[in-house]
C-alpha cells in the first residue's frame, strides 16, 4: 500500500437511470505512467472526472495518498496535479504571468518553485513570451507546468498529445517519461494512440463499456511481441513441417503451400539453413509481429462479444 500513489476502489457512477461506470477497482503506483486506454465512450473522461472530483461518485472510493476523495477531499486533491481535455491559459498574458497568476491560488508556491517547473518542461526560452504566440505543443507543456506547481504527486493528463505533431508528441512523451521517473511523480495518462502508449507507459489499464477489461504491464506486451507468426512457403510441404517442429519444438500448421508457427527472430537464420541443408526448396518467409494494437482490438473484440 505504501507504493501506491491512488487506490480506484469499486467505484460506479449512475447518471439519471444509466450506469456509466461500473465497478472500476485498479491502484496506481508512485513514479509509473499509467495508461487508460479504451475506445470512445468507453468511460475515460467519466473516470478522471471523479479522480479529481468534477462529478461525484455513486458508489465506491478513490484514495489519493490515502486520502479519500469523498470523505477529505481538500487533503486529497493537494496531491493531484490535473489537465482535463485542454489546459487554458490568458492569451494576452505571458508564460511567466500565467504561472504567476495560478501560483497565488496556492499558499507557499515561490518564485524559485515557478523556475523549476519552467525548466522541467523546457520552456525557458519562451516563457515570458505572449501565450497567443505559443505552438499547440507549448501550450501543452506550460499547462504541465501549471499541473506541477504546488508539487503533487499525481499528474492526470487526459490526452495529453491531442492535437501535437510528430516532434512535439515526442516532446511530450519525454517530459511524462522524465517526471515519472526522476520526480517519483505517478502519472495517469489517457489517451487513444496505441503507438504513443507502448512508448510511454509502464502498465496500461483497458477500459470498455464502464469495465476494467485489462491491466497489462507494457513490457510484458513487449516480451511477448518478439514471439512472431511465420509463415514459411517451402516444399515439399510436409518434409519442411516435420522438420520445423523438430527443430523448434512447435505445433505447425498447413496451410496450400505455406507453413504457420510461432517462433522468435532469432532463431529464423539457422532454421533456413538447416532446411536448405536437407534440400527443402523456400520460397519465401514472412514474419507477423504482435503489436499492443493488435492486443487491444482482441480485448475489445472479447469483451463486447
Amino acid at each position: 500500500m505504501a507504493n501506491h500513489a491512488m487506490q480506484i476502489n469499486n467505484i460506479h457512477k449512475n447518471i439519471g437511470r444509466k450506469e456509466i461506470i461500473k465497478g472500476l477497482s485498479f491502484t496506481i503506483n508512485k513514479g509509473e505512467v499509467f495508461g487508460f486506454l479504451g475506445p470512445n465512450g468507453a468511460g475515460k473522461t467519466t473516470t478522471i472526472r471523479m479522480m479529481v472530483g468534477l462529478i461525484s461518485i455513486t458508489k465506491g472510493d478513490i484514495l489519493i495518498e490515502g486520502k479519500s476523495i469523498k470523505t477529505n477531499f481538500k487533503e486529497a486533491i493537494r496531491h493531484v496535479g490535473a489537465i482535463v481535455e485542454n489546459p487554458e491559459m490568458y492569451p494576452y498574458m505571458s508564460g511567466w504571468k500565467n504561472l504567476l497568476h495560478y501560483a497565488r491560488m496556492i499558499d507557499g508556491i515561490s518564485k524559485d518553485r515557478i523556475n523549476e517547473v519552467i525548466k522541467l518542461v523546457g520552456l525557458e526560452k519562451a516563457i515570458h513570451e505572449k501565450v497567443g504566440r505559443y505552438s499547440l505543443g507549448m501550450r501543452q507543456r506550460l499547462g504541465i507546468a501549471q499541473a506541477l506547481l504546488h508539487n503533487p504527486s499525481i499528474l492526470i493528463l487526459d490526452e495529453p498529445t491531442n492535437g501535437l505533431d510528430p516532434s512535439g508528441i515526442r516532446e511530450i512523451r519525454q517530459y511524462i517519461r522524465n517526471l515519472a521517473e526522476k520526480e517519483q511523480v505517478a502519472v495517469i495518462v489517457s489517451s487513444h494512440l496505441l503507438s504513443e502508449m507502448e512508448m510511454m507507459c509502464d502498465r496500461i489499464g483497458v477500459i470498455n463499456n464502464g469495465r476494467i477489461i485489462a491491466i497489462e504491464s507494457v513490457q510484458d506486451t513487449l516480451q511477448q511481441s518478439k514471439v512472431n507468426q511465420a509463415l514459411l512457403k517451402a516444399t515439399p510441404i510436409e518434409v519442411a513441417k516435420v522438420m520445423v517442429e523438430e527443430m523448434l519444438q512447435t505445433s505447425v500448421t498447413t496451410r496450400n503451400d505455406t507453413l504457420m508457427f510461432a517462433t522468435i527472430e532469432d532463431e529464423i537464420p539457422t532454421l533456413i539453413k538447416n532446411l536448405v541443408n536437407e534440400e527443402i526448396q523456400i520460397y519465401g518467409i514472412q514474419l507477423e509481429r504482435t503489436t499492443l494494437e493488435d492486443k487491444f482490438i482482441h480485448l475489445i473484440g472479447e469483451a463486447n462479444q
